[in-house]
């Protein structure tokens, strides 16, 4: 009986579905919205349009300042994972959010770092700054 309960604590609530931005212009009409930064990684998140698609959007992308391809594989890597187990908690339906990798801090710190820093700004951009 207690596995079912930490399991159930560890699922979201509701079930999001978290898909992959992949165009170029989604990634610009983000870049043109709300944004905070990190120590490991800047986010930005646009809300879509009620006539969009309903779910959870997100991309993810490093520039080549974040070091050669398996510095930047590394820290994009590391950004998946971070969105993968947070955005279903904490993510607004019908947001689209843009992971952006930095210079030696992504790969660089230390994961829980990432992932708390990633909620804190998820709470900054949702409004709830505590």
């Amino acid at each position: 009986m207690e596995s079912s309960d930490a399991d159930r604590d560890m699922l979201p609530a509701v079930s999001c579905v978290v898909s992959t931005l992949k165009k170029r212009p989604d990634f610009q009409r983000a870049a043109r919205a709300k944004r905070v930064a990190m120590p490991g990684f800047i986010v930005q998140m646009r809300k879509r349009a009620q006539s969009e698609a309903n779910g959870i959007r997100v991309g993810f992308t490093c520039s080549k300042k974040v070091g050669n391809a398996v510095a930047r594989n590394r820290a994009k890597r590391r950004l998946r994972e971070v969105a993968r187990l947070t955005l279903p908690k904490l993510g607004q339906d019908g947001a689209d959010y843009v992971l952006i990798g930095r210079h030696g801090q992504t790969a660089a710190l230390p994961f829980d770092q990432l992932q708390q820093d990633f909620c804190k700004a998820l709470k900054i951009l949702h409004g709830r700054r505590k």
